[in-house]
């Protein structure tokens, strides 16, 4: 059967689907698999889709959509889980603004419950030239490879937080934009999270040179078992030239919270990755946030925080107590933004002086 799609999110790119595609009523139940649903609900709220060019979409009722199978278990947003069987006609919804589909279990009341859709069936594309029969499209298809272990990079920035809605990409991208400005060619990537084009596009409307995400690695969500393998593949990727260039620092953003269920303590544990991080940046929501962070670092990972941002110094009171009671640099990013920059190009020289 031949559907044409009215939106195809952005979770799917890298099948680089057409608008016109063939369905199979045979379904792999499995992550990265891409399926064909129709929206059944017409939100108010979290009522969006990103397209695979970042644009956003308003979902209504009715509209086909070629999303991707996969979990999510955000604090702000949805938690839900690939269903063990998927047929046609079957009830599931939509989990985030990148199109990723599951069965939602549980919900924020900020954004309501999920967008219910219904499944159409399995998004066949055809590889080969003259082949008339068609294979289950996925998202690993095309992807990064993942790693085991990485020898050697550029100096690395890691963008941490306490919480989702931290500031994260907002710092990051500060950063890189200081950074660029500053002469230094930046690599960029979110390392962890649950897929959405929105922040990868922002660092390189902002001057990275690249920008590469997990999804680019065939991971829809990602979680313990796969965030420090993809991520060591996303930071081999980046060292290596693109077009003749090669960078000089790679900044990452690390999606969702350092304690959160999306794998980010599990590349924090890295002893490959963390010797090659010479600066880390938190940024914390409130005063509990960042001692915990801090003395988290400290005691936990045994790993020291070069800087807090986020909320938590958005006024003097804040970043008061960051540099009194944490001994710590405090530098919001939304009203000293060049000066973060600063900071962290000061770091990222003396690492490569040494």
């Amino acid at each position: 059967m031949k559907v044409l799609l009215n939106k195809i999110a952005s979770a799917s790119r890298n099948c680089k689907l057409a608008r016109e595609v063939t369905l199979s009523s045979a379904i792999v139940a499995e992550e990265g698999s891409v399926l064909a649903v129709r929206a059944l609900d017409r939100k108010s709220v979290y009522n969006e889709v990103e397209d695979v060019h970042g644009r956003m979409a308003t979902v209504n009722e009715g509209d086909i959509i070629a999303g991707v199978l996969g979990e999510r278990r955000a604090l702000h947003g949805y938690t839900g889980v690939v269903p063990k069987e998927v047929k046609v006609g079957d009830t599931l919804h939509l989990l985030n603004l990148g199109g990723v589909i599951g069965q939602c279990t549980s919900f924020n009341p900020d954004v309501g419950p999920a967008c219910r859709v219904e499944v159409l069936g399995q998004v066949l594309t055809f590889p080969h030239l003259g082949e008339r029969r068609g294979v289950p499209a996925s998202i690993k298809t095309n992807a990064l490879p993942s790693a085991d272990h990485v020898d050697a990079s550029v100096p690395i920035v890691a963008i941490t937080g306490t919480c989702m809605n931290a500031g994260k990409t907002f710092a990051a991208c500060e950063v890189i934009r200081g950074l660029t400005r500053r002469g230094f060619k930046v690599g960029a990537a979110k390392l962890t999270g649950v897929s959405l084009r929105r922040d990868t596009l922002k660092m390189e409307d902002v001057g990275a040179i690249r920008a590469l995400s997990f999804n680019d690695a065939g991971i829809v969500s990602t979680k313990r078992e796969t965030a420090l393998p993809v991520a060591r593949g996303i930071v081999k990727a980046l060292n290596e030239p693109l077009h003749g260039v090669k960078v000089d620092v790679i900044v990452v953003e690390l999606g969702d919270g350092i304690m959160g269920e999306y794998g980010v303590e599990e590349i924090l544990r890295a002893k490959d990755l963390m010797s090659l991080t010479k600066v880390h940046v938190l940024c914390a929501n409130d005063p509990v946030g960042a001692w915990g962070a801090a003395r988290n670092f400290r005691e936990d990972l045994d790993l020291e925080l070069s800087v807090i941002s986020g909320p938590q110094t958005d006024n003097a009171v804040g970043r008061n107590f960051v540099e009194q009671r944490l001994g710590l640099p405090a530098i919001n990013a939304r009203s000293q933004g060049d000066a973060l920059a600063g900071r962290v190009a000061e770091l990222v020289e003396a690492a490569r002086r040494a």
